[in-house]
């Protein structure tokens, strides 16, 4: 049977180990999984209690149009309701733009390294891909501009970008934007956007109004918690909403996501402490980098990227040995990095000291 041509050259996404995986490899106890940018707190307690509530609907479809949700949503991002559309996490929004606004003819810009499923899900599609490298961790906006032209159908910003954890300051974003063509899509990826704490970071809601090709994608799978559950958003214009809506899926999102969502997005009390020992946990990493002498990123999200000048498998293979499940640089673009998720101040302080010990050992 034939399929796409451009499938034949891709992989499927290669996920990190499981803790589970690991404890059998390598016969350990305790295991800590510091690979995909979760939240190590886990998730807001009201969450558990909403999800009780829901457990007898397992044999009834979801709500398609996930109405508590949006409502609820709508209020807390300060939108309406047709602003939004829902995905199995920020991932599917991905994929339903590709669906909808890419094909042969059409191209679309993208910063490298970054999140892959831009690429990924654009050369499914047929579409050509032309990416700009980062320079110094930070997307090159003007490399970018000159990359667009009528063929153009999107543009993707990832703003905290994994896995630089670095952001587009809200200048940077609104002179790009002016320039952009107006029947060019921008997205702005904005998964990590709830660990921010940047000043001048950009509130890309109140943009919406004066840039009509302006699209935000969301997730709950970081700072929320709620990985497991596979829920995120887009936010847009009406007009644009209504337009790629059909390239949903229907009843894309769980009875049970949503419940969880809309119980997570009730309880910021949680997101605000999670930021807080996020922030924390992020000054480890830095004072141990500049103890060091360690080059590091500056993140605005939930990991941070340092540079071990060495093999990253290789540290990579020391740490999990260790019990601590890491993310390699190399799939990422940096084979001489790691990209470590933030976890409590035990966990950071323990991995801190396995990294010591492993630098120590390189100098002798």
């Amino acid at each position: 049977m034939d399929v796409k041509k451009q499938l034949l050259n891709l992989t499927p996404y290669q996920p990190g180990k499981t803790m589970d995986e690991v404890k059998r490899e390598l016969g350990l106890e305790k295991i800590v999984k510091l690979a995909s940018n979760e939240n190590p707190y886990g998730c807001s307690p009201t969450v558990k209690q909403e999800l009780i509530q829901h457990l007898g609907k397992a044999a009834t479809y979801p709500d398609g149009y996930a109405r508590e949700l949006r409502e609820t949503l709508a209020i807390h991002a300060g939108v309406s309701e047709s602003e939004l559309i829902f995905g199995n996490g920020s991932d599917e929004v991905i994929q339903i733009l590709c669906r909808a606004m890419l094909e042969p003819g059409k191209n679309t810009v993208m910063p490298t390294p970054s999140f892959p499923q831009y690429k990924h899900n654009a050369v499914i599609e047929g579409a050509e891909i032309r990416e700009i490298l980062l320079k110094d961790g930070y997307h090159q906006l003007d490399e970018m501009l000159k990359s667009i032209d009528e063929n153009t159908a999107i543009v993707w910003l990832c703003s905290p970008n994994n896995p630089t954890g670095t952001y587009i300051n809200e200048e940077l974003l609104v002179s790009f934007l002016e320039e952009v063509p107006r029947n060019t899509l921008v997205v702005v990826d904005e998964a990590y956007k709830e660990y921010v704490t940047a000043k001048d970071y950009p509130e890309t809601v109140d943009l919406l109004k004066r840039f009509p090709n302006l699209l935000i994608t969301r997730t709950f799978s970081k700072a929320y918690g709620l990985a497991s559950f596979r829920i995120g958003y887009g936010i847009a214009n009406e007009k644009l909403i209504r337009i790629i809506e059909p390239a949903r899926e229907p009843f894309n999102t769980s009875t049970m996501a949503q419940a969880a969502a809309k119980a997570a997005v009730g309880d910021q009390s949680f997101i605000e402490k999670c930021v807080t020992q996020n922030k924390e946990g992020l000054e480890q990493y830095y004072s141990f980098c500049r103890e060091m002498k360690l080059a590091y990123y500056p993140s605005e999200g939930n990991f941070i990227l340092i540079d071990f000048q060495t093999d990253a498998d290789l540290l990579f293979q020391y740490l999990m040995k260790k019990g601590y499940i890491v993310r390699s640089g190399k799939a990422l673009g940096y084979p001489t990095c790691l990209r470590i998720t933030v976890g409590t101040q035990e966990q950071n302080a323990e991995i801190i000291s396995y990294l010591k010990e492993y630098k120590m050992k390189q100098a002798i």
